[in-house]
């Protein structure tokens, strides 16, 4: 049995689907603030995931002595152009959303996909997976149309869409793990798990 750090309905399908034992608890960790406060120390998109990733699982594990206790975390930055690096994060509201798609529309960016495990508030494992995203060329048309099909399920994903979802048609080229897309880099989770003996080997 594994603690979940995340109330994400991903995650916790993909874990499920797996049949891997867990339960989630809030972390309780103001995202934003602690986004702020590591970006003015530097961090690029990578290093922030996996900052995130191991607060939420040491948060967690204060209030569980003795349990393994996943943290995740996902940023998103440009991958080509002027301001290649830069961060986008989740939109604020409808407007930003449709600013975010313009600036993604027929470019290249990252999405970097965290996870951190911990015990007794020490972090015995993490991984992080890049994957390289090419959006096609989005129509203002086409852009409004998608936000009016998905946008309560959207609104609450870096990049504004679900990859599982309508979010597919936004891409030409995908180059990485559906399952670090979606929030977690499952498949080096499973073997971790199977090393420790949560999963049958």
């Amino acid at each position: 049995m594994i603690v979940l750090a995340s109330q994400s309905a991903s995650r916790r399908a993909m874990l499920t689907a797996a049949q891997v034992p867990f339960e989630t608890l809030s972390p309780g960790v103001d995202e934003e603030a602690a986004k702020d406060a590591l970006r003015a120390d530097g961090l690029d998109a990578r290093a922030l995931a996996d900052a995130l990733a191991e607060l939420k699982a040491l948060k967690v594990s204060r209030r569980v002595p003795g349990a393994l206790v996943l943290g995740c975390d996902q940023t998103l930055s440009i991958g080509d152009g002027p301001d290649r690096g830069a961060m986008i994060d989740k939109a604020v509201d409808r407007a930003d959303a449709t600013r975010i798609l313009q600036l993604l529309s027929g470019r290249v960016h990252h999405l970097h996909s965290a996870a951190v495990m911990v015990l007794n508030g020490e972090p015995i494992w993490r991984h992080i997976e890049r994957v390289r995203m090419t959006v096609r060329p989005l129509s203002d048309a086409f852009i409004a149309a998608y936000l009016d099909s998905d946008w309560e399920e959207l609104r609450w994903c870096v990049g504004c869409y679900r990859i599982e979802g309508p979010g597919a048609q936004l891409f030409s080229k995908v180059e990485g793990s559906q399952f670090a897309i979606q929030g977690l880099p499952l498949l080096p989770l499973l073997d971790f798990l199977r090393v420790r003996g949560v999963l049958a080997a």
